[in-house]
């Protein structure tokens, strides 16, 4: 194991002294954290043919005395190399599957220990800096972030928002005993939970499930259709987890959907006139193998609504394509991701004209029930190219859209407000329209 370690020394030495393309974060944010993010510049024109993508050994850190371990081996998983420095201190490496890349450095691994002790854990990135907060948990299910105590930043950022305002690295006290700790960016959502949620919702009558295509893995792509045949098929469309790390936004979805799909009188009146379809998990295989970006492809998703060269987009196409052909016409849609901090980007109304308008409206009202917490608006006037999923929905299927992010760091029992709260007040403004 000692040459092994060594051997995986170099190569991250090799890749640390290549010059990548990834392209640095030039945000500036002039906010505080008080009025929040100001957004992202617009998204560039990228290639979407597929690109190669480095795997990521799967398997068990063991090093001269046998006693600690690290593994990568369960979905969701990212850690690329693992050295033991003395002292109880080790320094880990995530690298990205591939370049050039948004700078989402996701890790989730395990580590456990034969016998009780202390030891400290080195965050080391290729290319980046430490944008998430360490989740921890005894189970792979329940997360909670690490004592502030227990966490040291290393060579602080400058800014309040972006990747150069985190710190290059952190270092991470850990208690470990035989039953292995988990440590995650976000807590871990892979395929097969997502799945078991889907398929806990479908035991009621009225949500059912089903593939609607497959990933460049097989995996299959689930869309669950909540509500009977409404007689005017007026319907929604849901989408989430297009980026693997964006958890944050996938938890609101998940809010959202069960908000819609349950048992309270407006939902059930909601149902009788408008059809949802959601698909909670568009890129499983970036998922599952603990991607930073992108799916098996080497492909960002949220780039090739235009040119349709990934599997998972056109699955989603031509499923809306179908659905369109049997008469059903798309009242609205949400693309649900995660960012910095919480921020919508709708379609200007001058792009949009009248159609448009029930986005703010939705944004207005969710604001007014929510005033504890600030949400930036960023619209975009441009309608050509369609390469994101919200100016797609628009242009081709006539369906006012919008990109709905959350915060890495929004309060988990707040994500599920806001979820709720949105489901809410876009049905009272369906319903009215």
């Amino acid at each position: 194991m000692k040459l092994f370690t060594k051997i995986i020394f170099l190569i991250f030495l090799v890749l640390l002294s290549c010059k990548s393309t990834t392209p640095k974060s030039d945000i500036k944010s002039n906010s505080s954290p008080a009025t929040g993010y100001q957004g992202q510049p617009p998204s560039p024109i990228v290639p979407t043919v597929d690109k190669p993508v480095q795997r990521q050994w799967k398997g068990t850190w063991s090093f001269n005395d046998k006693t600690v371990f690290f593994s990568n081996d369960f979905d969701g998983a990212r850690l690329n190399g693992v050295a033991f420095d003395g002292n109880d201190h080790y320094t880990v490496w995530i690298t990205a599957e591939n370049t050039p890349i948004n700078v989402s450095p996701w890790y989730a691994f395990k580590v456990w220990s034969k016998s009780p002790k202390e030891v400290v854990i080195k965050l080391s990135y290729q290319d980046s800096r430490s944008r998430y907060y360490p989740k921890l948990s005894k189970d792979g299910i329940h997360f909670k972030p690490i004592d502030s105590a227990l966490y040291k930043p290393l060579n602080p950022g400058e800014g309040d928002f972006g990747i150069k305002a985190a710190p290059e690295f952190v270092e991470l006290k850990v208690q470990l005993d035989e039953a292995p700790t988990w440590i995650s960016a976000q807590e871990l959502y892979p395929s097969k939970r997502i799945e078991a949620w889907v398929d806990s919702l479908s035991l009621e009558n009225h949500i059912k499930s089903y593939s609607i295509g497959e990933s460049h893995e097989k995996r299959p792509l689930h869309l669950m259709e909540i509500g009977t045949e409404n007689p005017e098929k007026k319907a929604i469309l849901v989408i989430t987890r297009q980026h693997p790390p964006e958890v944050t936004g996938f938890l609101a979805m998940k809010s959202f959907i069960e908000t819609m799909g349950g048992t309270s009188e407006q939902a059930k009146e909601f149902r009788k006139n408008h059809t949802i379809f959601a698909v909670p998990l568009m890129n499983p295989d970036g998922v599952d193998h603990g991607h930073w970006r992108h799916n098996m492809g080497g492909i960002d998703l949220n780039r090739d609504w235009q040119n349709f060269n990934q599997p998972e987009t056109r699955s989603v196409r031509d499923f809306l394509r179908k659905k369109e052909k049997e008469g059903y016409h798309f009242v609205f849609g949400v693309d649900f991701h995660s960012t910095w901090d919480d921020i919508y980007y709708p379609l200007d109304t001058l792009a949009t004209g009248k159609k448009g308008k029930i986005v703010f409206d939705w944004i207005k009202r969710i604001s007014e029930r929510l005033p504890q917490r600030k949400t930036n608006v960023k619209p975009s006037e441009k309608l050509s190219p369609t390469t994101v999923s919200r100016t797609y929905l628009f242009v081709e299927h006539g369906m006012p859209a919008i990109v709905f992010e959350l915060g890495d760091n929004t309060p988990r029992d707040f994500l599920k407000q806001k979820g709720k709260v949105a489901a809410e007040e876009l049905m009272e403004l369906l319903e009215n329209k």
